[in-house]
């Protein structure tokens, strides 16, 4: 079995939930790179959103519409996987929305900007920006949704093994 994983770095003979080569993600490592590599990997717009913690236009994403059935989405810089498929929904909010993530992969920190208190996600790997995580919507049974940017995130085909939950506790 062949697939291209998150960074698309092609993986062979990968077994599911197998955490030593299982799709880009790159074990508990955490990566750490000076702005001038992120520059070098990352897009001008992806380098915004996930370095700077900027914002793509509302409905503008490749991902707001795109329902997968099967896969997962990693962090577009650094290969975590993050959310699988299934945890996608529509909000309507114009962008990407996940009503859970997998254990550990995403941290959450208190964002005071735009004169308001939210609460931004970040990669657990690489701290990337991610977007917002919001609670009491009632979109979902989880009763949460991450707000994520489409250029924070990559789909990848697979399957990974990793416990789900939502982000913020009752």
């Amino acid at each position: 079995m062949r697939f291209v994983g998150c960074l698309g770095r092609e993986r062979a003979g990968v077994g599911v939930g197998d955490r030593s080569g299982s799709g880009d993600h790159l074990g508990d490592a955490r990566v750490e790179r000076s702005d001038e590599e992120w520059r070098k990997v990352l897009s001008r717009k992806a380098y915004h959103v996930l370095r700077e913690k900027g914002t793509e236009p509302p409905g503008s994403g490749e991902y707001n519409k795109a329902f997968p059935e099967s896969g997962y989405f990693c962090c577009a810089a650094c290969g975590n996987p993050l959310y699988s498929a299934q945890a996608k929904f529509d909000s309507g909010c114009g962008w990407p929305a996940f009503d859970k993530a997998f254990s550990g992969a995403i941290h959450i920190n208190v964002d005071h900007s735009h004169g308001q208190r939210r609460t931004e996600i970040t990669c657990a790997k690489c701290d990337g920006h991610l977007g917002h995580v919001f609670r009491g919507e009632g979109f979902t049974q989880t009763n949460e949704r991450s707000c994520v940017n489409s250029l924070s995130i990559k789909h990848v085909d697979g399957e990974i093994k990793r416990r789900e939950m939502p982000l913020l506790s009752e």
